[in-house]
């Protein structure tokens, strides 16, 4: 990268911790990593999947791509035409500080120094606190899509397809972004219980959160009740199969099911997008 200095002081640290968290967030998960190609304005994180394929998880600008390096947050160890950055233990620090700060803040004990157990700062609020300590999510390295993506039926197939788990990590990575404003993760809660969206106020935020708020607000009303719960829960909120089973009432075991055949409607949603309900870093 070029010019990483000059980039660092034109990037606010309030951008760059909200982005970067995210970023890292995904270059902790297992295969990750960051790719630059030369005279290019967007850097993407990629994951190797179950079959070998790569699938894309997020995009970012180039210049908090060079930030963070320059932070020592992510290191080249592949240098070429396509750099790839991997994450290295400072930034995994740097992540978990990130993440706790941001949990204590949103249970209203900013000051209070705990240790990070790796759940998602991008997880809303609920007005429930049993339900908020109840929820089992995963750990930093993995996701319910990515553990449900290793699990084979019975004639030995991949219970969940690399092609539905890009349609999943799609929404995935549009509700991130939709959370990079103020209080924007707060109301998202009401979207377990209800799709309807209409004439619902915009938070405080960036026209691009904005964009992919409203990309989310769509796929979840074309998945409908039901099938809109079980994605929000385990691609956005990475909520366990088991504890969203148990949250929505339904038989041991459903979960898989009813997330797969979400996946697929996802998948024909955005087909029938395009390039224009593509993610946008």
């Amino acid at each position: 990268m070029t010019k990483i200095a000059k980039d660092l002081g034109q990037v606010s640290e309030a951008r760059l911790k909200t982005e970067s968290q995210r970023i890292l967030r995904r270059l902790c998960e297992t295969g990750a990593v960051l790719a630059v190609a030369s005279q290019m304005d967007k850097a993407v994180v990629v994951r190797d999947g179950a079959t070998g394929e790569a699938t894309r998880t997020a995009v970012v600008d180039r210049e908090i791509a060079e930030a963070m390096a320059l932070k020592g947050w992510i290191v080249c160890e592949q240098p070429g035409r396509i750099a790839r950055y991997t994450i290295t233990r400072k930034g995994r620090a740097a992540v978990g500080q990130m993440l706790a700060a941001g949990e204590n803040h949103a249970s209203g004990f900013a000051d209070a120094k705990v240790t990070f157990v790796g759940r998602d700062a991008s997880t809303p609020l609920t007005s429930d606190p049993e339900e908020a300590r109840g929820r089992i999510r995963y750990g930093i390295a993995e996701s319910p899509l990515v553990a449900l993506s290793r699990r084979r039926d019975r004639d030995g197939e991949r219970f969940v397809s690399e092609d539905l788990v890009s349609a999943g990590e799609r929404l995935r990575e549009d509700f991130e972004l939709s959370q990079m404003g103020a209080d924007a993760a707060q109301d998202w809660d009401r979207f377990l219980t209800c799709t309807d969206i209409d004439g619902a106020a915009e938070p405080a935020q960036t026209s691009g959160a904005i964009a992919a708020r409203r990309r989310v607000q769509g796929a979840l009303r074309d998945l409908g009740p039901g099938l809109g719960d079980i994605a929000l829960r385990c691609c956005c909120q990475l909520e366990g199969l088991e504890s969203a089973e148990k949250r929505m009432g339904w038989s041991a075991r459903s979960g898989k099911i009813v997330l797969r055949i979400a996946l697929q409607r996802l998948k024909r949603h955005y087909a029938m997008l395009g390039d224009a309900g593509g993610m946008i870093g």
